[in-house]
């Protein structure tokens, strides 16, 4: 089988058409992944206020037009070319498919938010370990107690993803993923998880546990998750995003989105 890091965005998109289900770390090397959030037009204004207020968890990198199904970064069709997708009604996560044509609508207004994975490369190339690489599992997501700016009709917490870094590492792992501003750059926090309200390292809230080794300290950087707990807080009507950590693989390069 090939290497899905060696894959092209296109290549992905097909297998995940054509019904993989799969997290995406380590898919696609050099290539930016992206998290999906379509809601309805009338609350479109809203989210791009959410993101736009709290652009470290929340960093735009393109909207499509209502009901548009692909837009200038994503060339594919965003209704089936994600592994997977959640569903939300009124704020609940009503579903978790493949597929969502039949559940596509025309006021949908879609937007693609940087991905932490992005930088992962670049971390490995740094030699930090990416554990959930290694483990060949999804990243572990917390919610925190971290509020997040309000904007409209939306609030709600930031939601981080957690690696675990070697000590003498986590000034590298801090000055490369820096350089990524537009995908959540810099950590926002080092170390003790209670601090940003996580009670248990071992059950996240999205994604899968990993092993935090003796000598290692977690590090969480800001999370594109962020505006799907948003959706949740606020009650939102009917919203489609990606299922945490099954991101939309498109077609702009790593180094689009990086700062000398």
């Amino acid at each position: 089988m090939m290497d899905v890091a060696e894959l092209t965005p296109a290549e992905a998109r097909g297998r995940f058409r054509e019904g993989l289900r799969t997290p995406t770390a380590g898919w696609c090397r050099g290539w930016t992944q992206a998290n999906l959030l379509a809601v309805p037009r009338e609350l479109a204004y809203d989210l791009l206020l959410f993101a736009q207020r709290n652009p470290v968890a929340c960093p735009v990198l393109d909207v499509g037009d209502p009901g548009a199904v692909s837009t200038g970064l994503f060339g594919g069709d965003l209704r089936t070319d994600l592994p997977a997708y959640r569903v939300y009604e009124h704020g609940a996560a009503v579903a978790d498919v493949g597929d969502v044509r039949d559940l596509w609508r025309d006021d949908l207004v879609a937007f693609l938010l940087g991905c932490s994975f992005t930088f992962e490369n670049a971390l490995l190339r740094a030699g930090v370990p990416v554990r959930h690489i290694e483990a060949g599992t999804n990243v572990p997501m917390y919610l925190t107690s971290l509020p997040c700016r309000p904007a409209g009709s939306l609030s709600g917490p930031m939601v981080v993803s957690m690696r675990p870094v070697p000590a003498s590492l986590v000034p590298t792992a801090v000055r490369v993923t820096a350089r990524y501003p537009a995908v959540h750059g810099a950590p926002i926090h080092v170390g003790d998880p209670a601090e940003i309200g996580i009670a248990d390292l071992g059950t996240p809230d999205f994604g899968d546990p990993v092993e935090v080794r003796a000598g290692e300290t977690p590090v969480f950087w800001a999370c594109g998750v962020t505006p799907q707990a948003a959706v949740t807080a606020s009650g939102v009507s009917f919203a489609i995003g990606h299922l945490p950590g099954h991101m939309a693989i498109t077609d702009a390069r790593d180094d689009r989105f990086q700062v000398p």
